[in-house]
């Protein structure tokens, strides 16, 4: 039996787009003689659609993609996920589906059972769950279909189970020769090998090969990274689908030949195609062709300089340099490096003098070495965000905001200032990760793209005299190892401690990260471009007003 990974990238409502992507691989696995094709979850209408799955018009024509879907499966079979009506008065309008289409025919459904509503997920508030199974039989083989979620409950690989039921074992002993599991599954660190791991090791235990087809691109902030794979009934992975790209390709299921062509290499690697990612999709899906952003000098900018000119093209980027009173001229030295090692365009738009006739205007206080003016340095911050908004306004050029997950999690950042922008970046990205991706970037490159200058510089917002962050926050090397086990383990101090942490520096940045007035400014962020569990923005909810406080 040849089967085909039918890898695509999708658009929330692009219906005819997507319908045309899923026809042409349709196309191309029958021109490779393919028996059957596989596409992600919620293929038609795009997984990460929301509250349109609750649009009385998008629910009356779940069907439609459907009908263009059907004819053009002569000769094969399709599994596409989609979204069908629940035809019961009660309960959610729609069922998460994947449709069986068999040489022109509708087959059936296999609807999702497992609803997950954690981290990102937010599936009961949309969908109806269907805990009925079937086997599809095709030319007598038997296909057991089930619908992402439904995979990932394996009693023997999980230590811990969120549900009680397994509708992959199910589906296994009512007899499939084949499990087909089509994914939305979006990507972690760590989470590319954790796929590899959990398909072999159902395959090889319960001795059926599976075919796994992952969605691919970036949607707002959450990047879906592919690495879809086939195993067979050894565990062995024959298909391995490319990361964070498209792809189709066709393989016979008992060739018996290992394939690892789509495994990433380093976590630095794997990080950097997702943002490069995020960013081409984020622009390109809502209609910009160019981008800018404020350049400082400083490694967190630099760095979503270069990913931005590998996602769009340099040509396409603008970085602005915006030097106050306190800039040093190793910050406008080392950017103008960038720029050239870049090939990217470039502005220079000093704000001394308006910073200057502002606290004249306002009589505030300079900022001294030592002397705390917060306004005044504030005002800095926010006078490059008006310049970069209103260059966004006058060109059409989508502003990316450049702070990094340690500040933005602490508040080290400015409301209408630095976090100004239609994309966060480096959101989830924290500061230590910041500067081996850069290192990264450089060593992929063979030579220095972002020179070491700026790499090895002391981290400072310049907003002050001799000003450096580890003035005002615990140098990064400490204080990374506690936000990353508090935002993607959901560690409790105790444990933090426990791992080998100073007490009071848990509590003192806990403290900040659960300050009210810091999750004000976090809810206030563009889409931030997601990498990790429990991520700033859609993958972690707090209020904002609460007594939390540790």
């Amino acid at each position: 039996m040849k089967v085909t990974i039918a890898q695509i990238n999708t658009t929330n409502g692009d219906i005819a787009g997507n319908v045309g992507k899923i026809v042409d691989a349709i196309k191309k696995a029958k021109a490779e003689g393919s028996d059957l094709v596989v596409f992600p979850e919620l293929t038609t209408f795009g997984y990460t659609s929301q509250d349109w799955f609750q649009d009385a018009d998008i629910i009356a024509h779940a069907s439609d993609p459907l009908e263009t879907i059907i004819p053009e499966t002569k000769g094969i079979t399709a599994v596409v996920g989609t979204i069908r009506q629940n035809p019961d008065p009660n309960g959610r309008r729609l069922f998460n589906c994947a449709a069986v289409i068999h040489d022109c025919q509708l087959v059936g459904y296999a609807d999702k059972t497992l609803l997950p509503e954690y981290d990102v997920f937010d599936d009961p508030r949309y969908f109806e769950p269907n805990d009925t199974r079937r086997i599809f039989e095709i030319d007598g083989v038997k296909l057991g279909v089930v619908v992402c979620e439904d995979f990932w409950n394996d009693k023997t690989f999980w230590k811990e189970r969120l549900y009680d039921s397994d509708p992959t074992d199910e589906v296994i002993g009512m007899g499939a020769d084949v499990v087909v599991s089509i994914n939305a599954s979006p990507y972690n660190k760590g989470k590319i090998k954790l796929r590899c791991d959990m398909v072999s090791h159902r395959a090889k235990r319960q001795q059926v090969p599976i075919v796994f087809v992952n969605l691919v691109g970036g949607n707002d902030g959450i990047i879906f990274d592919g690495a879809s794979l086939i195993a067979d009934e050894e565990g062995d992975i024959i298909l391995q689908a490319a990361a964070f790209e498209e792809f189709v390709e066709t393989v016979e299921l008992d060739c018996r030949k290992p394939d690892a062509r789509g495994i990433t290499g380093s976590e630095c690697e794997s990080i950097r195609q997702a943002l490069v990612l995020g960013i081409r999709d984020y622009a390109r899906k809502n209609g910009f062709q160019k981008v800018l952003l404020g350049l400082s000098g400083g490694i967190d900018s630099s760095l979503v300089a270069a990913l931005a000119c590998e996602a769009i093209g340099p040509e396409n980027v603008l970085c602005v340099m915006m030097p106050s009173p306190f800039s040093s001229d190793g910050s406008v030295k080392d950017s103008e490096e960038l720029i050239r090692n870049l090939g990217c365009e470039s502005r220079l738009e000093p704000i001394s003098d308006s910073f200057d006739t502002l606290v004249d205007q306002l009589d505030l206080r300079v900022p001294t070495k030592g002397g705390e003016s917060l306004a005044a340095e504030n005002i800095q911050s926010r006078l490059r965000g008006v310049i970069l908004m209103a260059i966004s306004n006058a060109e059409g050029r989508l502003l990316l905001s450049t702070g990094n997950k340690s500040e933005l999690a602490v508040g080290y950042c400015t409301l209408y200032g630095d976090t100004n922008g239609g994309l966060a970046v480096l959101g989830d990205v924290l500061k230590t990760e910041v500067w081996a991706i850069a290192g990264h970037v450089n060593e992929s490159a063979g030579r220095e793209i972002i020179p070491n200058k700026i790499i090895e510089k002391k981290p400072s917002a310049e907003l002050a005299p001799n000003q450096f962050d580890q003035d005002s926050l615990p140098p990064y090397e400490l204080m990374d190892p506690i936000l990353k086990m508090y935002f993607e383990t959901k560690s409790a101090p105790s444990e933090i401690i426990a791992a080998g942490n100073d007490a009071d520096l848990v509590y003192s940045i806990l403290n900040k990260v659960e300050h009210p007035a810091n999750e004000f400014k976090r809810q206030q962020l563009p889409p931030t471009l997601i990498i990790s569990k429990n991520a700033i923005g859609v993958g972690r909810r707090r209020p904002i007003t609460h007594k939390y406080r540790r």
